[in-house]
């Protein structure tokens, strides 16, 4: 079913010129730095939650996320100012991709290992291509199919040897959680676009997203004493608060506004891929043969994805 928008800035743009060519070729160019950022963000958060409470960090992130946007947005004299009838939109896209997203994943590092959370988290793209065939209409072609079954081998290849190991844990049923509600963000987003710039329009949706969780913060945890953090946990939060919630969040709402739901949703197959990495590198945990067949697949996957179509 075709969906209507008023606003064509945000459709995803047609490449039938030059110009919309470079816009659709920058939106796939950004989807490899989102994967980095967001991949790195897995070890990162694990070790700020060493040393802060779940909820709490999550009102920290977000919260001082959307702040750093705001405060570029008034630099660059952009305008803050959101139709009032697409609130309850950003509203409810800040809760699905922001909040929801985000303290799920946070409770399911503590349920389990980091690297089980992100492979398993990262079925969001058959959720997100299935939910935009239901939902958009976003047709199945045969690259796409090729992609999402490469992907979703190679998440299998990855996610046999822990599951086989740990069983469908809290941990598991968190990050399976965490990776639908994404999903569903991102189809909503897609369904019911918001008029207003990219930077304003994600800080406004982080911002909900640090509400939810500030509620959550003082009704389970109280209001935080301000401890100092040790060096590690210091360089983790500034990683994710700067680079990880705001650049990543704001490059990622781009990217949604300008490509299929289902494309940018299978590039971020290499999420995981790098947080599982980081996790070997920086939290000591180590890749066997089947991480390595694992990580080719989803590397064929995220390209075949990827691949602007012949004369984009």
């Amino acid at each position: 079913m075709a969906i209507m928008v008023r606003d064509r800035r945000l459709q995803p743009v047609v490449p039938d010129d030059a110009a919309a060519r470079a816009t659709r070729r920058r939106a796939l160019v950004a989807v490899p730095l989102i994967a980095v950022l967001w991949g790195l963000n897995w070890p990162a958060v694990r070790t700020v939650l060493g040393e802060v409470a779940p909820w709490t960090l999550r009102t920290m992130g977000m919260g001082l996320g959307a702040s750093l946007l705001i405060a570029i947005a008034i630099a660059r004299g952009q305008t803050l100012a959101v139709r009032r009838d697409h609130w309850p939109r950003l509203i409810v896209a800040g809760l699905l991709s922001v909040a929801g997203f985000n303290l799920l994943v946070a409770f399911a590092q503590l349920a389990g290992s980091t690297s089980r959370a992100a492979i398993v988290t990262y079925t969001m793209p058959v959720w997100a291509v299935l939910l935009a065939r239901m939902v958009l209409g976003e047709r199945l072609d045969g690259r796409r199919v090729a992609a999402l079954l490469l992907g979703v081998i190679g998440l299998g290849v990855l996610a046999w040897p822990i599951l086989h190991a740990g069983g469908v844990t809290s941990g598991v049923l968190l990050s399976l959680a965490a990776g639908f509600t994404w999903a569903a963000g991102t189809v909503f987003t897609k369904r019911f676009p918001i008029d207003a710039p990219p930077m304003p329009s994600t800080a406004w949706q982080l911002l909900a997203g640090a509400v939810a969780a500030g509620i959550g913060m003082l009704v389970f945890e109280g209001v935080p004493v301000p401890k100092p953090l040790g060096a590690a946990a210091t360089l983790a939060l500034v990683f994710h608060v700067v680079l990880a919630t705001a650049l990543a969040y704001f490059l990622w709402f781009e990217v949604v506004a300008r490509l299929p739901a289902g494309v940018a949703a299978m590039g971020t197959l290499m999420v995981p891929v790098v947080g599982v990495t980081g996790a070997m590198l920086l939290l000591g945990e180590r890749p066997g043969a089947a991480d390595l067949g694992g990580f080719a697949l989803i590397f064929a996957a995220a390209a075949i994805a990827l691949r602007p179509p012949r004369g984009a």
